[in-house]
Protein backbone atom coordinates (compact mmCIF):
# COMPACT_ATOMS: atom_id res chain seq x y z
CA UNK A 1 0.00 0.00 0.00
CA UNK A 2 1.21 2.99 -1.08
CA UNK A 3 1.62 6.27 1.25
CA UNK A 4 -1.47 8.10 -0.28
CA UNK A 5 -3.61 5.07 0.65
CA UNK A 6 -3.52 5.70 3.81
CA UNK A 7 -5.96 8.29 4.14
CA UNK A 8 -9.47 7.26 5.06
CA UNK A 9 -12.93 8.37 3.97
CA UNK A 10 -16.43 8.65 5.54
CA UNK A 11 -18.64 6.02 3.30
CA UNK A 12 -19.73 3.29 4.88
CA UNK A 13 -20.55 -0.53 3.55
CA UNK A 14 -23.47 -2.09 5.17
CA UNK A 15 -22.54 -5.84 6.17
CA UNK A 16 -25.22 -7.11 3.46
CA UNK A 17 -22.75 -5.18 0.52
CA UNK A 18 -19.59 -6.14 2.43
CA UNK A 19 -20.79 -10.30 2.10
CA UNK A 20 -21.79 -9.84 -1.13
CA UNK A 21 -18.30 -7.85 -2.01
CA UNK A 22 -17.02 -11.10 -0.67
CA UNK A 23 -19.04 -13.54 -2.40
CA UNK A 24 -17.78 -11.89 -5.93
CA UNK A 25 -14.19 -11.79 -5.13
CA UNK A 26 -14.76 -15.72 -4.21
CA UNK A 27 -16.20 -16.09 -7.58
CA UNK A 28 -13.38 -14.09 -9.49
CA UNK A 29 -10.84 -16.41 -7.29
CA UNK A 30 -8.81 -13.27 -6.30
CA UNK A 31 -7.95 -11.59 -3.34
CA UNK A 32 -6.17 -8.61 -4.44
CA UNK A 33 -8.96 -6.36 -5.61
CA UNK A 34 -10.73 -3.74 -3.21
CA UNK A 35 -13.85 -2.20 -4.15
CA UNK A 36 -13.72 1.44 -5.87
CA UNK A 37 -16.37 3.79 -5.53
CA UNK A 38 -16.15 7.00 -7.64
CA UNK A 39 -18.20 9.39 -9.28
CA UNK A 40 -17.72 10.55 -12.34
CA UNK A 41 -19.58 13.26 -14.96
CA UNK A 42 -22.60 11.71 -16.17
CA UNK A 43 -25.82 11.10 -16.71
CA UNK A 44 -29.57 13.12 -17.03
CA UNK A 45 -28.58 15.03 -13.70
CA UNK A 46 -24.61 15.25 -13.96
CA UNK A 47 -22.77 13.14 -11.84
CA UNK A 48 -23.04 9.15 -11.75
CA UNK A 49 -21.87 6.83 -9.61
CA UNK A 50 -19.34 3.53 -10.24
CA UNK A 51 -18.55 0.46 -8.25
CA UNK A 52 -15.89 -1.59 -9.85
CA UNK A 53 -13.02 -4.36 -8.33
CA UNK A 54 -9.61 -2.24 -8.98
CA UNK A 55 -5.87 -4.02 -7.96
CA UNK A 56 -4.59 0.00 -7.96
CA UNK A 57 -4.10 2.48 -4.96
CA UNK A 58 -4.09 5.69 -7.05
CA UNK A 59 -2.55 9.47 -5.69
CA UNK A 60 -5.01 10.58 -3.22
CA UNK A 61 -7.13 7.34 -2.62
CA UNK A 62 -8.60 7.10 0.54
CA UNK A 63 -9.22 3.04 1.81
CA UNK A 64 -11.57 1.63 4.92
CA UNK A 65 -11.98 -1.62 5.64
CA UNK A 66 -15.42 -3.53 6.15
CA UNK A 67 -15.01 -6.77 7.72
CA UNK A 68 -11.99 -8.00 5.08
CA UNK A 69 -13.13 -5.68 2.38
CA UNK A 70 -11.37 -2.50 1.59
CA UNK A 71 -13.28 0.19 -0.03
CA UNK A 72 -11.24 2.61 -1.90
CA UNK A 73 -12.31 5.76 -2.78
CA UNK A 74 -10.21 8.42 -4.72
CA UNK A 75 -9.75 12.27 -3.96
CA UNK A 76 -12.67 14.45 -6.53
CA UNK A 77 -15.06 11.77 -5.17
CA UNK A 78 -14.43 11.89 -1.58
CA UNK A 79 -16.33 15.23 -1.09
CA UNK A 80 -19.09 14.12 -3.54
CA UNK A 81 -19.60 10.85 -1.00
CA UNK A 82 -19.06 11.95 2.13
CA UNK A 83 -21.78 9.92 4.31
CA UNK A 84 -23.12 7.77 1.88
CA UNK A 85 -23.81 4.02 2.93
CA UNK A 86 -23.41 1.80 0.21
CA UNK A 87 -26.29 -1.11 0.62
CA UNK A 88 -27.13 -4.20 -0.95
CA UNK A 89 -30.92 -5.70 -1.79
CA UNK A 90 -31.78 -8.48 -2.78
CA UNK A 91 -35.66 -8.62 -3.56
CA UNK A 92 -37.99 -9.55 -5.79
CA UNK A 93 -38.17 -6.37 -6.81
CA UNK A 94 -34.70 -4.66 -6.63
CA UNK A 95 -31.30 -6.30 -6.41
CA UNK A 96 -27.97 -4.75 -6.84
CA UNK A 97 -26.09 -2.18 -4.76
CA UNK A 98 -27.89 0.73 -3.61
CA UNK A 99 -26.42 4.12 -2.46
CA UNK A 100 -27.84 6.08 0.19
CA UNK A 101 -26.02 9.81 -0.65
CA UNK A 102 -26.45 12.54 2.03
CA UNK A 103 -25.26 14.92 -0.77
CA UNK A 104 -27.44 13.80 -3.35
CA UNK A 105 -29.76 17.11 -3.92
CA UNK A 106 -31.90 15.47 -6.78
CA UNK A 107 -31.55 12.53 -9.23
CA UNK A 108 -33.21 11.66 -12.71
CA UNK A 109 -36.32 9.68 -13.46
CA UNK A 110 -34.21 6.72 -14.24
CA UNK A 111 -32.24 6.68 -11.07
CA UNK A 112 -28.88 6.53 -12.62
CA UNK A 113 -27.54 10.02 -12.04
CA UNK A 114 -27.69 13.02 -9.23
CA UNK A 115 -26.55 16.37 -8.53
Amino acid sequence: MTETAQETHNVTLTPEAAAKVKALLEQEGRDDLRLRIAVQPGGCSGLMYQLYFDERFLDGDAVRDFDGVQVIVDKMSRPYLDGATIGFADTISKQGFTIDNPNAVGTCACGESFH
